[in-house]
């Protein structure tokens, strides 16, 4: 059996609900790709904090050299988020000849073009479905079984802290700071919230999924966008009103040479099936030539589906590497 060795940088909470991943059901992938995988080296400064997960004391290092020096570590998975350092950890690893998972959607709107570039000039693989939608296979279906078509338009729902916060003003009748403060405690905001409020976090997806569906380079700075910090609970009030909700949309469309994206709360008719995705869900729909319509639905947040994510793409990697073929770009 092929083992393949994984290099973790960062476990915080997406990185402890990676590592879960692998270990709830460590048997069960080994036993549907004939691989077996092992995080050996985890890069982390918190060696002390309690996480429902077993880690020898010997995993971890404070040097990421470490990691990107070790010939025996096949794949790095990149989780410290933000576009520094994680940007330079993740081109330093590919050119020292290593596979990179990362769900860091910041680091790779900011960089795209390096980061793809500098994984083909060194034959290895660049995955990030877990950077657009969370738990989401988004990215693989656009980029695999649907890629006979061109494709039009991109809607949808894209951040999970802002919708969360939405229906809860929507359907609680809470202030905004209530719902915020609510979406802290359980863990689907930051203690500074204010990529995810104000669309940041969304102008960051969206220019992913605009650069491998329309083939285009938009920086996330270069989306007009808008977000939710300024929503009352009069402006949801009268939304119900009209028969209608508000929720932070993302839209894109490349038609006729033209190409447009922005990002801003919407009213919705509640007839809409974007009106329905409430709490922490995402949907994303997809518009293309050969397909049609096609929405994808599920948690865009949350250490365990971002973990599954992540974890989709190392085993993608891994059967690559099992069967010779993971430098085929």
């Amino acid at each position: 059996m092929k083992k393949v060795n994984i290099g973790l940088l960062g476990l915080g909470n997406i990185g402890t609900g990676t590592y879960q991943t692998l270990e709830m059901n460590y048997e069960h992938i080994k036993d549907v790709t004939g691989v077996d995988f092992e995080i050996t080296r985890i890069l982390e400064r918190d060696v002390d904090r309690k996480r429902p997960i077993t880690v020898r004391p010997e995993q971890f290092t404070q040097t990421p050299d470490d990691i990107f020096n070790d010939p025996d570590i096949d794949i790095v998975i990149e989780l410290v988020g933000g576009i520094e350092p994680a940007t330079s950890f993740m081109l330093k690893a590919l050119n020292a000849g290593k596979h990179v998972v990362t769900a860091n959607k910041a680091a790779i709107a900011a960089n795209y073009d390096e980061l793809m570039d500098t994984a083909k000039a060194n034959k290895v693989m660049l995955r990030f479905e877990a950077s657009v939608g969370g738990g989401i296979p988004i990215l693989t279906a656009l980029t695999g079984s649907l890629l006979a078509n061109e494709y039009e338009e991109i809607l949808g729902i894209l951040n999970g802290t802002t919708n969360y916060i939405l229906t809860k003003m929507d359907h609680e009748d809470m202030a905004y700071e209530d719902a915020l403060k609510e979406a802290q405690q359980k863990g689907f905001a930051e203690a500074d919230p204010t990529a995810d409020v104000e669309g940041h976090d969304v102008a960051n997806k969206l220019s992913i999924l605009m650069n491998l569906v329309f083939k285009k380079k938009v920086h996330p700075d270069d989306i007009q966008t808008t977000g939710i910090s300024a929503i009352t609970k009069d402006d949801i009030e009268q939304a119900k009103k009209d028969g209608c909700v508000i929720k932070l949309v993302a839209s894109a469309y490349h038609k006729d040479g033209e190409l447009g994206c922005f990002i801003q709360p919407t009213l919705l008719n509640k007839e809409h099936p974007l009106a329905t995705v409430n709490n922490e869900f995402n949907a994303i729909f997809v518009k293309g030539n050969a397909v049609d319509d096609l929405m994808f639905y599920g948690k865009g947040a949350g250490p365990l589906p971002t973990g599954s994510a992540v974890m989709g793409d190392v085993i993608e990697i891994g059967r690559a590497i099992s069967k010779g073929v993971a430098y085929d770009l």
